[in-house]
């Protein structure tokens, strides 16, 4: 795997084995980044990457300049790997969480999230629940962007849905506040 685009591009990593994601494409996250870029921007935002996996928006967030990026998975796997990737490219503004997503959401936060992505396992029965869980949470402000990935398949039907983008068998759906 590889980063992309930013200060970090070309940076390959290799996730362990045992971590049980399935990355995002370099397709599909070139275009995140371009969607963002081109929007709100990346560099000096706040970021959430949820159910991260191997860290592969994560480190393209870092890479864009981001502000700060926390990192939540219930991954010891994912959560030692990400750590170790952000140690080694020097990248001081990261926080990384090992804990169920659904129960960090509802905990209480005092940091505000510019863009919040969230690419929870594609069989994960509550889905459809994680807008309404997100956007309804403290973790959000007027002009925060999410963006869930999930499979093409799926739509969201949601009052707060501006667009959607596929990639083969993802894509993103982004909801504003």
């Amino acid at each position: 795997m590889r980063i992309v685009g930013g200060k970090y591009k070309g940076f390959r990593f290799m996730p362990s084995r045992n971590i049980n994601a399935r990355p995002t494409t370099d397709m599909a996250k070139e275009s995140l980044i371009n969607i963002l870029n081109s929007g709100i921007g990346i560099e000096g935002k706040n970021c959430l990457d949820l159910f991260c996996g191997t860290g592969n928006i994560s480190f393209e967030l870092a890479s864009q300049g981001a502000a700060n990026i926390t990192s939540v998975d219930v991954s010891n796997e994912s959560v030692l790997f990400i750590k170790k990737i952000f140690d080694t490219l020097r990248y001081s503004g990261s926080f990384v969480i090992k804990k169920n997503v659904f129960n960090w959401i509802k905990e209480n936060h005092t940091i505000k999230y510019d863009i919040i992505f969230a690419d929870p396992p594609y069989d994960i029965i509550e889905i459809e629940t994680l807008p309404d869980l997100i956007l309804n949470s403290d973790l959000v402000h007027d002009k925060t962007i999410l963006i869930i990935e999930h499979r093409s398949n799926f739509n969201f039907i949601h009052p707060k849905l501006i667009k959607q983008r596929k990639y083969g068998q993802s894509s993103f759906s982004f909801f504003n506040y």
